[in-house]
């Protein structure tokens, strides 16, 4: 299947800065305030509308199955910045940990968001919505 965004949008509010990133049309909204839709079938999982949401609510999935393991690229505004091949602690949506995974890429946006895509456990993908640094080096 490979990557897909997931937009875990909570609020109506004025913005549309996902329609605007998105290259293929994927995304659109009714109208300025409404949620962002995404139709998965256009999706390319290039996570520029992860990059531009000033929300921070999407996040890029691929289930594309490789030993028992997935991908999840998140948005991250914090430091230190982690660095490939860190080990970090895994949070869902409530900030509990549910895991370990491993820093696998690290994209920077002109506004210093960073997209940190991360190797999970395939059975926790759709779960991780935020990591956490558990010690530097």
């Amino acid at each position: 299947m490979g990557p897909v965004a997931i937009i875990e949008c909570p609020q109506e509010i004025p913005c549309d800065a996902c329609v605007a990133a998105c290259p293929s049309h994927a995304i659109s909204k009714t109208n300025i305030n409404s949620l962002p839709r995404i139709d998965f079938d256009k999706c390319t999982g290039c996570s520029l509308c992860l990059l531009a949401c000033p929300g921070l609510a999407i996040f890029v999935v691929d289930l594309s199955p490789t030993n028992g393991k997935a991908y999840v690229t998140v948005p991250y505004e914090f430091l230190p910045v982690p660095k490939r091949g860190d080990k970090v602690a895994l949070l869902d949506r409530a900030g509990s940990e549910i895991g370990v995974g491993e820093v696998v890429k690290v994209v920077m946006s002109r506004d210093r968001t960073y997209a940190i895509t991360l190797e999970v456990d395939y059975d926790k993908a759709m779960s991780v919505r935020a990591f956490k640094i558990s010690s530097r080096r």
